[in-house]
This record gives structure tokens, sequence and C-alpha cells, in this order.
């Protein structure tokens, strides 16, 4: 029946999709992008002076599309965002446009679809060979959660869903879909599932409050002029899209923390039934309490690297504490990596508590 459930709702998210009507906002212009093979270098203008800058002419095979097998010339820019440093043999992927029968090709970047998919097959075989059954179907639980953001939460939000709503539906089902297909039905599994529902929600809350009282909101982001795009050409809200995400990425270390304690009372009451409530919460605490620590450092750590960058920009120019303390920047990844840390925390007395009180309240005495 689960199986069954699952595979009704991927058919569901597949026709959701094709209803959706997305606005184009990039010129039609008849330009497409191909994989080519470079067959030979015709020009190469590339300098070391100051810096590494510019040009190659070079002749590429095209690989796929229409035109595939067709040798024209592109230019690849040696930039740090795109163009390719060419050879003989390097795969690339280039933008084609054709204008009165003439090709105009330029190098976008490397070919790296090669690679990306090795990696992710690597990643997945090791997964299953060190997991066993539990790796199987961790790789399966992934794939699902991605297919929720890709196919269910990003296409809501277009339709003009709340964004803060379409997270918590996403994460529900996502924790769901995870939790009683690794843990089956079990009593452990459904304190799992209301802790990790309740820390989403109470990361997402405090986000709110926090950005209330630091007069934040969600169009003081990175591409906000995109969104604001994106949001004239849809029914997109924007402002919410950054809360949202913080529900999304609390989401992994909220799921830990509450398996793991349910987990654990589970099997302190299968070995003793005859502790009480109140042992069992504070066995759960114990368990918890060791657990905050390495995973608020990793919500904390995860947002510290994903803004290395510009915390080294503002490092080298020496900005000043005050200006940086009270910057959009500085006050969004504070915002985002406390929430966060904020859920992690909740859960363990929640999920300490539901947990005992399932078992004990109900009269059960066996692992279930």
């Amino acid at each position: 029946m689960f199986a069954v459930l699952s595979l009704a709702f991927v058919i569901g998210l597949i026709f959701l999709n094709r209803s959706i009507n997305r606005v184009p906002l990039l010129a039609e212009d008849g330009s497409s992008f191909e994989k080519a093979v470079v067959t030979e270098i015709l020009q190469d203008n590339i300098t070391e002076s100051g810096g590494r800058s510019g040009e190659q002419i070079v002749k590429v095979e095209i690989t796929s599309g229409s035109h595939k097998g067709e040798t024209v010339e592109a230019t690849s820019l040696d930039g740090y965002l795109y163009g390719a440093t060419c050879e003989v043999g390097t795969r690339v992927i280039i933008s084609i446009s054709e204008y009165d029968g003439n090709i105009v090709a330029n190098v976008y970047n490397y070919d790296r679809t090669f690679v990306i998919v090795i990696f992710v097959i690597l990643f997945l075989a090791l997964l299953s060979i060190v997991g066993g059954k539990k790796g199987i179907l961790s790789a399966v639980s992934l794939i699902f959660a991605a297919v929720c953001v890709l196919w269910l939460y990003l296409p809501l939000m277009y339709m003009g869903v709340e964004p803060f709503l379409a997270a918590v539906l996403c994460c529900i089902l996502i924790t769901l879909f995870t939790l009683i297909l690794l843990g089956g039905f079990s009593v452990k599994t459904f304190a799992a599932i209301a802790g990790t529902v309740f820390g989403c929600i109470v990361a997402g809350v405090v986000a709110f409050a926090f950005a209330h009282f630091m007069h934040i909101t969600g169009y003081n982001v990175e591409d906000v002029e995109n969104l604001i795009l994106v949001e004239q050409n849809s029914q997109l809200r924007a402002g919410g899209i950054l809360f949202s995400g913080i529900l999304i990425a609390s989401l992994g270390a909220v799921m830990d923390v509450a398996m793991s304690i349910a987990s654990s009372i589970s099997e302190i009451h299968y070995h003793s039934p005859e502790l009480s409530m109140k042992e069992l919460v504070k066995s759960g605490m114990r368990v918890g309490r060791d657990m905050m620590g390495t995973d608020v450092n990793t919500l904390i750590l995860a947002f510290v690297g994903g803004a290395s960058t510009m915390m080294i920009i503002y490092y080298a120019y020496s900005m000043p504490v005050r200006q940086l303390m009270n910057s959009y920047f500085l006050g969004t990844e504070i915002l985002e990596g406390l929430s966060g840390t904020f859920g992690v925390i909740m859960v363990v007395p929640f999920v300490s508590v539901i947990t005992a009180w399932m078992y004990k309240r109900r009269g059960l005495t066996k692992n279930k």
C-alpha cells in the first residue's frame, strides 16, 4: 500500500507540472545549448599577465541536437563563470544561434554531465554497499526528497501558494516517506514524524520573529532583482522564500535528532519495560543533549560555509564591526543559522516526552 501511494503521488506530481504554464523570461531567439567536442584550436589569445584573460577560436563537432555531427567554429571566452580553456578533445557545452542558415556558436562551459552522473552513481553505490538495505532505502528517500523539492515545492510557489505553507507541506511529505520507509509503521516512527514536523515549524516561527525584530524581509537577499522579475511574471510571493528555505534547510538535522531520540527510547523501553515515563523522558533528554551540540554545529557551519566568499571579502576590506553587524548580509545569515538550531533544540524535549507517553500511557510493552 505504501509503495502504491508513493507511486500515485509521483504520477500526480507529473500531471501537476505538466499543467503549469511558465512565462518565458528569456528572449526566444531560437538559440539552444548542445554538447560538443573540440576538434581543433584555430586561434589562442589567452594571456597570463595580470591574470588569465583572452579568448580562443576553436572548431567543435556538435554531438547532440538537430545539428549533431556538424563541425562549426566557436568562440570561447576565458572567464571565471563562462567559457572554457579548450584543448583538442575537450568536451564542452556550446550555445548555438542560427541566422539565415548561418550558425553562430559560443562555448558556454565545460560539459560536466558525465562527471556528475559518475559521482552520483558512486555515491549511491557506496551508500548501498556500506548501508546495506538501510542504505538502499536511504538512497530512495533522498531521491524522493529531491522530487518533492523540484516537482512540488518550486511549482507550488510559482503558482502562488504561500512559500511557508509550501515548505511545510514538502517537509511533512518528505518526513512521512523517509521515516516510514526506514522505520516502518511503529510507535518510534510516528513519534519521530511528530517531532520533525514540530521542529521545522518552530524553526519557521522563530525565523519570522527574528526577521520582524531585525527588520529583515524576504527581499533583503541576493538576486532580489531576479526574484522580483519572476514575481512580476507569475504568482510567486517572493517575500516568503527566505523563510520557507529555512524550513527545508533545517529538515535533515531535525529529522536526525527526532528519529535518534525516538529510537533510543524505544530500545530502552523494550529492554526495560518497567521504567516509568519520567525515567524514559530523562533517558531521551540525555541522548538528545549529546546530539544537540553536533547537530547545532552542523547547521551553523553549513550556513557559514555557504557565506564564506562574502565573509572573506568583508574581512579583506576591514569592514567596521558596527557596519558588518548591522548589514543585511550578516543579519540574514544569523537568521538562517539560529532559526534552524532552535528547531533542533526544541525537538529534544518534545520527542522525549511524546515517545515516552506513547509507550507508557498506551500500555505498550514491546518495541512496536
